[in-house]
């Protein structure tokens, strides 16, 4: 699918955890040079903490209505001297110990009275108003997506598909109505890895809505592009995100989604979806990857030149530098081994195993693989160093590639971590999978 295509996969259900989601926040060799952190703490939880509100307000209870929680930036570097809960010093000088309790117990009585009188008077209310329940305690709870129900391989009645895998699918709808399962059905049954939860998944799909009998869009479409996620990680629509875990890459499946296992009760309006239509998908799984995967196959040393590259299987390659060799001036590349799989593009979502070493040692300074968790992140989006933006382009799912990369086009004269100011460096990349993302 192009990107202003409308994906079908949607966004999950729930929040993604990160440590199953997309790794982001592990970019290799640290954040890029202007990079800076901020504690987030959204207006919200600043008032519950502190009891803050505006004039006719009640604080914001949990579970009430939402009011605008846009995050905002708060941070402090001045810690607050110790006090105590009336915000005297905590032994004043001059002070005993019977004056600090009758202090303390003289601010508590004020403080009551203070809130007495604001109960009171505010938005000129009277005592009556006071005594009433609260509002945000007597409130019904707030209305949650209907769950999602169990998956089933048959229905009292199904669509008919026809095609290859691989292929755009022919999808006929029935003249009945769906009875509202949820179906998962294996048409063709692959011999790849099977599909576990937290795998990261590629998949092409052909789908109609059932109760229109139109087509939604496919990734087949005009030279679009699989559908990348992991799966089981609520990071698309059940349909898709659940429908494929325990299958095989190379299967192709049919499922029928009612609504709470596709866009719910609010529908998706710019692809003409309504609240209450099933949907149908026929969803061939391209490609299945562990978290920790890597690439096999043929291993063509590098060349003269080049910093040597041992393959230690699934923990962090050993990288032996070129002695006395100059500083690179201009990004290199070799591939290790050469991937049978589609060329990456520009924009694609690529997921990636690597180790980063610095050219003049050969010593390692972040590794994927130590993590156990594959990397992914936008080709060409400026997401990471501009060496591995421009070295992975065009390169084939699954190879392996080395990247001899240029101060200039790494951390540059900042340096970052255990890179030291105008370091090049020496990655060993291998390309898991690409799509979109």
């Amino acid at each position: 699918m192009t990107e202003k295509t409308p994906s079908p996969g949607g966004a999950g259900t729930a929040a993604n955890d990160s440590s199953a989601g997309d790794p982001a926040a592990s970019r290799p060799g640290g954040p890029l040079p202007g990079d800076g952190e901020s504690i987030v703490v959204p207006p919200s939880i600043l008032k519950q903490q502190a009891g803050w509100a505006q004039p006719g307000q009640q604080p914001r209870a949990t579970g009430g209505t939402k009011t605008d929680d846009t995050p905002q930036i708060f941070a402090s570097t001045v810690r607050r001297g110790d006090t105590s809960e009336a915000g005297y010093d905590e032994n004043p000088p001059g002070v005993g110990r019977l004056g600090v309790i009758l202090g303390t117990v003289l601010a508590v009585l004020l403080a009551g009275s203070a809130v007495t009188l604001y109960l009171v008077n505010k938005d000129g209310s009277t005592s009556d108003t006071a005594a009433k329940p609260d509002a945000a305690k007597s409130a019904p709870p707030t209305p949650t997506a209907d769950p999602v129900p169990p998956i089933k391989d048959s229905a009292k009645v199904l669509p008919t598909v026809a095609g290859d895998f691989g292929k755009k699918a022919e999808i006929q709808v029935p003249g009945e109505a769906s009875d509202g399962s949820f179906v998962v059905k294996v048409l063709s049954e692959g011999t790849g890895p099977k599909v576990d939860k937290n795998s990261w998944t590629s998949v092409d799909y052909t789908a109609k809505d059932w109760n229109t009998g139109k087509d939604i869009p496919s990734s087949y479409d005009n030279n679009g592009k699989p559908q990348i996620f992991q799966a089981g990680t609520d990071a698309l629509i059940p349909a898709l995100d659940q429908a494929v875990v325990g299958k095989k890459a190379g299967s192709r499946i049919l499922v029928v989604a009612p609504p709470a296992a596709a866009f719910g009760s609010q529908g998706k309006s710019d692809m003409s979806i309504g609240p209450k239509d099933d949907l149908i998908f026929v969803i061939d799984i391209r490609n299945s990857s562990a978290p920790d995967a890597v690439v096999s196959g043929t291993v063509t040393p590098p060349p003269a030149g080049f910093p040597q590259v041992k393959d230690n299987g699934k923990k962090p390659a050993e990288i032996t530098p070129v002695s006395g060799a100059a500083d690179p001036t201009e990004l290199k590349t070799h591939v290790l081994i050469q991937g049978t799989g589609p060329k990456v593009e520009k924009g694609e979502k690529v997921v990636v195993q690597y180790t980063g070493a610095l050219f003049k040692d050969g010593k390692v300074f972040d590794s994927s693989l130590s993590k156990g968790q594959a990397f992914s992140f936008p080709v060409g989006g400026g997401q990471v160093i501009q060496g591995w933006d421009q070295g992975l382009v065009g390169q084939t799912v699954g190879s392996r590639v080395e990247l001899v990369i240029p101060a200039a086009l790494a951390y540059g004269d900042k340096g970052q971590g255990d890179i030291p100011p105008n370091a090049p460096l020496v990655f060993v990349v291998d390309i898991l999978d690409a799509g979109q993302g």
